[in-house]
Formats: C-alpha cells, structure tokens, sequence
C-alpha cells in the first residue's frame, strides 16, 4: 500500500480557512471628534468628551448627576447608572446629544428605586 503524503493538502486547507476567516469584509471606524483651537483643529480626547457631557449634564436645571456615569469612546457616549423621575432619562441623552464632539449617545440609565431590592 502507497501512503500520499496528507500535510500538503492539509495545509492547503488549513490556508483557505485562515483566508476566509481574514476576509469577513469591510471594516468602519469613526474619527476622532474635532474641535477648533486657534484656528487649528485638535482631537477631543474621551476624557474631555466625557467631562464636557457631565458639566452640561449638572448644568440643567433640575438634573442631579449624583448617579449618573458617563464614559466616552471616540465620539460615542455611553450613559450608565440611575436618576430619580423617568423625564431625565430621555433628558440626560438630549442634553448628551447637543455636548459638541458627540456622535451618537447609549441611554443605559435605570430608575433608581431605592432600597436594597
């Protein structure tokens, strides 16, 4: 009995599927936001973003941030934690959404029931 040697076509498979796995398509990425800084544009970073959005946030009338957390990714803001009255839900991601440099907002805040449980 003649034995082939498997290890070329084994390999040759084992190519096709790495090749595949490579090519799942295109990839997107968002720049960073701009701002204007004497004339020069400058990258915001998410630290600033994330500062900018709770400092317009505490500025609303009526809006305690106390639990309210704020984080930022390249222009996207991910808002997490609770508030007291279900208004500022929809309020702190309208207020989020004006903060130049944002792209797009995640509302994952929660009606803060109180208690433990």
């Amino acid at each position: 009995m003649i034995r082939k040697p498997v290890r070329p076509l084994w390999s040759a498979v084992v190519a096709a599927a790495l090749s595949a796995c490579v090519q799942t398509g295109p990839t997107y990425s968002v720049p960073a936001p701009q701002r204007m800084i004497g004339g020069e544009r400058e990258a915001q970073s998410d630290s600033d973003l994330s500062k900018a959005v709770r400092q317009a946030l505490a500025r609303a009338p009526g809006f305690n941030v106390a639990g309210v957390f704020v984080r930022a990714l390249d222009g996207a803001v991910f808002l997490t934690g609770t508030v007291h009255d279900a208004d500022q839900i929809r309020q702190a991601e309208h207020i989020a959404r004006t903060v130049p440099g944002v792209l797009v907002v995640s509302n994952k805040l929660m009606l803060w029931h109180g208690g433990n449980g």
